[in-house]
């Protein structure tokens, strides 16, 4: 599987329509939710939720935890006779996300037979609508006399997840909505999340199964549910194991996360790791970093990160991992040595 596969992106960025974070609140209508979307789930029970459902959606990432999450919830529908209404959508991030990433999506959920796969992407990546946002924020600056606001994503302006992933995903929502119309009552579509209450304090607090009453109308209810919500790394790695499927190797490399390859709600030593693995791409970060006049991670630049990892390379060449290093940490080498076997025998 190679890490570094350039992907086709677009790159016409004239007709993005971004919403600035930054931008004063216009006057707000009073949002109108359908009466008939109910104001909590009738069940938090895992079957009762996919028993329920028209559809169940799983987001996969290809990271990690939407890996194992998807193996845990297969394997729950499959046993319920409720496999045919699975369907697994991988939100494209073109370039910007790890090299054969859509690709082992696509496997994994081949070898859990999962009826269907789909891909959804946004026009134009992160960093064409990071270009575009910003000169959209100039232009207001310029009007109101004020500087620039940054034209980056960060934790208080997460655009980058709402631009990227969740509106595209609500237009497969939409699609798979019209697919039922048969039912001649609101579609019933659970979205299951591969998110752990262990990997911030933001996501501690989010609920594991609620009424997604933005993305919900008239023809449609969403609700929202992270099975492995209560889940910790060890946890994720031993599902990962007794499923079978590959994982992805930036992971052997040391990755702790998996999407952008360079994320900034990311740990420094993960982008420094990225930039040592994708100097091209570190790069042109480097480089939009300059066009908008902001660094790429607030008090972290992009130059800072390339020429960290320019000191690390000339201590030593990277070297690649032994396979299943990643796995042996959490699960040990006999149990990792047994997945790697069962691997190789379904390759």
């Amino acid at each position: 599987m190679p890490l570094f596969t350039p992907a086709a992106r677009p790159t016409d960025t004239q007709q993005l329509s971004l919403f600035c974070d930054d931008d004063p609140p216009p006057p707000k209508r009073p949002r109108r939710i359908h009466p008939s979307v109910p104001d909590e789930p009738t069940t938090t029970d895992p079957t009762g939720l996919i028993t329920e459902a028209d559809w169940v959606l799983l987001n996969s990432s290809g990271g990690k935890d939407s890996q194992a999450m998807k193996s845990y919830v297969v394997g729950l529908a499959a046993a319920t006779g409720q496999l045919h209404k699975v369907v697994v959508v991988h939100a494209s991030l073109a370039d910007i996300e790890w090299g054969g990433t859509e690709n082992l999506a696509r496997r994994q959920s081949a070898m859990l037979d999962v009826p269907r796969f789909e891909v959804v992407q946004a026009q134009g990546d992160l960093l064409s609508r990071t270009a575009a946002r910003y000169a959209k924020l100039k232009a207001k600056a310029l009007t109101e006399g004020k500087p620039v606001a940054p034209a980056w994503p960060s934790s208080s302006a997460r655009w980058c997840t709402s631009d990227l992933k969740r509106g595209p995903i609500r237009t497969l929502m939409t699609r798979l909505t019209d697919e039922r119309q048969d039912l001649r009552r609101p579609v019933r579509i659970l979205n299951c999340l591969g998110q752990r209450a262990a990997e911030s304090p933001h996501r501690r607090k989010l609920a594991p199964v609620e009424i997604d009453r933005a993305a919900s109308n008239g023809k449609r209810h969403i609700v929202t549910w992270r099975p492995i919500h209560h889940w910790s790394e060890a946890a994720v790695w031993a599902e990962i194991a007794r499923s079978g499927c590959p994982y992805h190797e930036a992971y052997e490399w040391g990755m702790s996360r998996l999407s952008c390859s360079f994320c900034v709600l990311g740990c420094e030593a993960d982008v420094v790791l990225a930039a040592r693995l994708r100097p091209d791409k570190a790069a042109e970060y480097a480089a939009m970093e300059i066009a908008v006049e902001r660094d790429f991670k607030n008090g972290l630049s992009m130059r800072t990160i390339i020429a960290r990892a320019a000191a690390l390379d000339a201590e030593g060449r990277l070297a690649r991992p032994p396979r299943g290093t990643a796995m042996a940490r959490f699960v040990g080498k006999a149990v990792t040595r047994e997945y790697l076997e069962r691997l190789d025998l379904a390759a």
